[in-house]
């Protein structure tokens, strides 16, 4: 996604696993003062998506839909930004590839935390924020750890959640992308530990069985640095999954 005069300094680098995921390589970057803001609610965002289950006789079982009203001041102001970054950042970046991208990011970066791999971070998440990862995972018990990972079969639904540009008073430019994911977890969670969680009884592993399966989000921010010189890299400056790492 590089614009070619970036992408041809920086030939010879071996490319990383975010740059697998996200057609782009990376770079651990500090986290800007000025480059922090809440998150979009829930509310805000359009959610609409389904998937079906199967039994062992292959047999679909009833859909599980999510649903949701779009905040058009932050689609509008989402369109607004990506053009932006196409204009004068990188003329090839693709919102869906970037999408797409994301989610594989999520769910390998999400397995890495649910088992206290921290280490194997180190060059996908920034420096600073895998500390903070690792202190809170180290308090929290074995069933919420297993909710924090998803794979594939688990997501429900993506959405970039907000885009930003920042210039610092150096003239460091940098992109910030947030991803807002929904999963579903089979993880035994107490009911009142997670507000705003939903609970399915999802028919899995054959007739008879249902297995409670609960829906999560989870909110990625991937940032990424266009000071002319600087080599073109994606790095995860913030992690969130719903109430468990607050």
């Amino acid at each position: 996604m590089a614009l070619p005069m970036l992408r041809g300094c920086y030939c010879n680098r071996p490319p990383s696993l975010l740059n697998y995921f996200l057609k782009s390589a990376h770079i651990v970057l500090p986290r800007s003062s000025k480059a922090t803001r809440r998150a979009p609610t829930l509310s805000a965002n359009v959610v609409s998506a389904a998937r079906s289950y199967s039994t062992d006789g292959g047999k679909p079982q009833p859909k599980v839909v999510v649903l949701g009203i779009p905040n058009l001041f932050i689609w509008f102001r989402t369109k607004i930004y990506y053009f932006l970054i196409r204009a004068y950042f990188d003329k090839e970046f693709s919102v869906e590839e970037f999408t797409e991208g994301s989610k594989q990011a999520f769910f390998h970066v999400s397995r890495l935390l649910s088992g206290s791999q921290f280490e194997a971070l180190e060059g996908l998440v920034a420096k600073d924020l895998i500390a903070k990862l690792k202190e809170k995972c180290a308090l929290l018990p074995p069933n919420h750890m297993q909710a924090l990972s998803a794979g594939p079969e688990d997501l429900m639904y993506t959405t970039p959640s907000d885009v930003g540009i920042f210039y610092e008073d150096d003239g460091r430019k940098f992109v910030s992308i947030l991803m807002r994911y929904w999963y579903l977890t089979s993880a035994r969670l107490p009911e009142e530990s997670l507000e705003g969680t939903r609970i399915f009884q999802v028919a899995i592993g054959g007739e008879g069985q249902p297995k409670t399966k609960r829906l999560l989000t989870a909110i990625y921010e991937f940032q990424r640095e266009f000071t002319k010189g600087v080599p073109p890299d994606w790095t995860i400056t913030r992690i969130e999954h719903s109430k468990l790492l607050d």
